[in-house]
């Protein structure tokens, strides 16, 4: 069965290409960039060949190279964009077409968060990777523009009597170190980087998400367009309930770090339990109690 169909990818691509002629603004992308720069540095291995899995921009290609420790970068596009000194490959957002075992590292920044089928795509990617190949991804998911789902919300209950889905799901983390384990991902390892933003103003929060081509990807969003009474209305509410002292507001992006690795015979596993040799109590210097058993003062 496949997967629904949550997200429009044509309307993905023609909104990035979109917000490439207003002037892409990256930051999120860049910082994300840095910290792969900084979890790269503390491995202590190279990698011959690696992919960037569908980045919206550069920074995680040009990070990899940057390393010292990544030979050949493929990157993979949604987008024909390719030049003489790099290797592109052009795919949808769904089907990898990378051979099996191919690869060492596998790489994504904030494009995932997009896909319609996310446990079906893990699944290609630890295949595509070499025993012992390490995924790294950040995506939006958690808390993300929760200030502003919160005040469209309130704006279209009030003057329009329900609410229209205005802003994307975004994956909860404590679902994703579940989804590699099912995708079959050893050792995984989730945390979040929560970035908050001041903008002097809701329609100037918007008007980046455009920059970003972030805005909504939905294939059940509403046609009709934005009421401006209802935009108007949002932007009140959100100023009065997400503003700071000197009137700017807060928007918060939840980047979710991901990692595994595909399974080898190297790696550390689970210890066969009652196989310990010292007890717990011994190491902690206290008493230990039996099960049922109170803990007397």
């Amino acid at each position: 069965m496949s997967a629904p169909k949550v997200f429009d990818h044509a309307l993905i691509r023609a909104r990035a290409k979109r917000a490439g002629a207003l002037g892409a603004v990256p930051f999120l992308v860049d910082r994300a960039a840095e910290d792969l720069a900084d979890r790269l540095a503390v491995i202590l291995r190279e990698f011959d060949v690696a992919a960037d899995l569908f980045t919206p921009t550069r920074a995680a290609a040009d990070a990899m190279r940057a390393s010292g420790k990544v030979g050949q970068v493929i990157e993979v596009r949604s987008d024909p964009r390719n030049s003489p000194d790099r290797l592109t490959i052009v795919a949808n957002e769904e089907t990898l077409p990378l051979a099996h075992a191919s690869l060492a590292l596998a790489v994504s920044l904030l494009a995932l968060q997009a896909v319609n089928d996310l446990p079906g795509l893990f699944v290609q990617i630890r295949r595509a990777l070499k025993p012992d190949g390490l995924f790294l991804c950040a995506m939006l998911g958690g808390e993300t523009l929760s200030e502003l789902r919160q005040a469209f919300a309130a704006a279209e209950i009030e003057g329009e009597g329900g609410v229209s889905p205005r802003v994307a799901p975004f994956a909860d983390v404590r679902d994703m170190g579940g989804l590699l384990q099912r995708a079959g991902f050893a050792l995984p390892v989730t945390d979040v980087d929560r970035v908050v933003v001041r903008y002097p103003s809701p329609l100037a929060l918007m008007q980046d998400l455009r920059r970003m081509g972030a805005t909504n990807p939905l294939v059940e969003r509403q046609r009709r367009p934005l009421r401006r009474r209802t935009l108007l209305r949002m932007a009140e509410i959100y100023a009065a309930r997400f503003a700071d002292p000197d009137g700017r507001v807060r928007a918060t992006f939840d980047i979710i770090w991901l990692s595994g690795w595909a399974p080898h015979e190297s790696q550390q596993k689970p210890l066969r339990p009652g196989s310990a040799q010292a007890r717990l109590a011994d190491a902690l210097g206290t008493r230990e109690i039996p099960a049922g058993d109170k803990a007397t003062p």
